[in-house]
């Protein structure tokens, strides 16, 4: 997922390359002022430039001897080393156009010309972690399980080396737990992590899929937007998208003294990057949670509602944010004196209530007592107005304050078909005189007989 770059024409131009070169310099100033105007970054410029701060740039590379950016590139390791053929030497094309849009610095006579980064003050510390499309190995990077950890070892290695802001015009709809954890660890070393929402909002009318870093929670996802602030066509629209900036037809400086135009949720990543640098620089004691509602609540052209799933909650505003930034920055708001209390009148002496425990403790018990007795009762209750059931399914009649049951006798059948009997109890019951008088009988009962013991194997 980059952005579709193409050179800045110097056409009409005599004198030579160098006259060419100078006079597409002149072009790309030209072209790209009323990007920054748009977002307000000249007015940003009166308050910070950027002084101080690293922005880690993962990327395809980017070349330090691009005029644009002499002095402010530091160059990291190359984490997809091995990737192109032996000798090849990487063109440096997207990384070198993005670090441009954050921190190119001008060149030419008083820095007049060329491309001017939103914070020109700041430093880039490029770290390459995937190729350019144009290169021989760009195919095989995906399929490369060598590679499958570059981003993740590049963010880990530009919060160990200092960076305050990290900027990612990359992504994938596959979010790995190495780069998830590498996004987390960022974030809490300080870091301000930005990236790119996506370039895959063409062929979805209503929903783009997530694209990782930029979906990871506590990452500023970043839309496009075209000059009038509506979302670009490719520009990913979901919910990660937090806010948006100029994406399409950006200028931006190449390798090698070229300049470049280019769309693409990749320079709206870089602007916003730029800004976060602009705060850093100014608020360094931001947390990244704060400079993220410091650029979030100072949007411009919010769409209705506040919020939508194309521009996020807007178009990023360069000095605004920085004003809402020193407000997050200022005192505390004012809570309750020392003097003051709540309530009118005189709040008077303090007020020393006794409680008599042992008299708690006793109406405690005869709460508990109470509790009881009357559960007692509603179970006494419950038994005698219960109607109780035969196994053939009737109801017995109340004989007296008690139910007096007699089951009948089970056959193989179910109960004996004269229940229940004619008259119960009988009317001899019980007998005349009991025992009788010939108990016990004379005969005494026979023992039984024997039986050979069983053993249990």
């Amino acid at each position: 997922m980059t952005a579709v770059i193409t050179a800045l024409p110097a056409t009409g131009l005599a004198g030579g390359p160098r006259a060419a070169a100078q006079g597409a310099a002149a072009l790309a100033r030209a072209a790209e002022l009323p990007v920054l105007r748009a977002i307000e970054v000249p007015q940003a410029w009166r308050l910070t430039e950027g002084k101080g701060v690293t922005v880690g740039v993962l990327d395809t590379g980017t070349d330090p001897s691009a005029p644009d950016l002499t002095g402010s590139v530091i160059t990291g390791p190359d984490y997809i080393a091995g990737l192109d053929p032996p000798g090849y030497q990487p063109p440096y094309l997207h990384g070198t156009y993005i670090a441009s849009i954050i921190a190119g610095h001008g060149s030419g006579p008083g820095r007049t010309e060329g491309i001017i980064g939103v914070a020109p003050e700041a430093k880039i510390l490029a770290v390459r972690v995937l190729p350019d499309t144009q290169e021989p190995g760009f195919r095989a990077f995906g399929r490369d399980a060598r590679y499958y950890d570059s981003i993740a070892r590049g963010i880990f290695y530009a919060v160990d080396h200092g960076v305050g802001v990290i900027n990612m015009s990359l992504g994938s709809v596959v979010p790995t737990s190495d780069m998830r954890e590498a996004v987390a660890f960022a974030i809490s070393r300080g870091v301000v992590v930005v990236a790119s929402a996506g370039n895959n909002g063409a062929g979805h009318a209503k929903f783009t899929p997530y694209v990782y870093p930029a979906a990871f929670t506590g990452v500023i996802s970043v839309a496009a937007v075209n000059a009038s602030g509506h979302r670009a066509s490719f520009s990913d629209h979901n919910a990660s998208v937090l806010v948006s900036a100029p994406g399409v037809n950006v200028p931006g400086a190449g390798p090698d003294g070229e300049y470049l135009i280019g769309s693409g949720t990749s320079p709206a990543s870089a602007f916003v990057a730029g800004v976060a640098a602009l705060i850093r620089a100014k608020f360094p004691r931001l947390t990244p949670a704060l400079v993220t509602q410091a650029i979030v609540a100072s949007t411009r052209r919010r769409p209705r509602g506040g919020y939508n799933t194309s521009v996020g909650f807007g178009e990023v505003d360069a000095s605004a944010a920085l004003a809402a930034a020193a407000r997050l920055t200022g005192p505390p708001a004012a809570g309750l004196s020392p003097s003051g209390y709540f309530g009118g009148g005189s709040p008077g002496p303090i007020t020393v209530t006794h409680r008599d425990y042992p008299l708690a403790a006793a109406l405690l018990a005869i709460a508990i007592m109470a509790t009881a007795g009357f559960g007692l009762t509603a179970t006494q209750l419950a038994r005698r107005h219960l109607p109780r059931y035969r196994p053939d399914g009737t109801t017995p009649q109340r004989l007296g304050r008690r139910e007096e049951v007699a089951w009948p006798a089970a056959t193989a059948t179910g109960p004996q078909s004269a229940w229940p009997p004619p008259a119960w109890p009988p009317p001899s019951w019980p007998p005349p005189t009991w025992p009788p008088p010939s108990w016990p009988p004379p005969a005494a009962i026979p023992p039984a007989p024997d039986h050979p013991a069983q053993d249990h194997d």
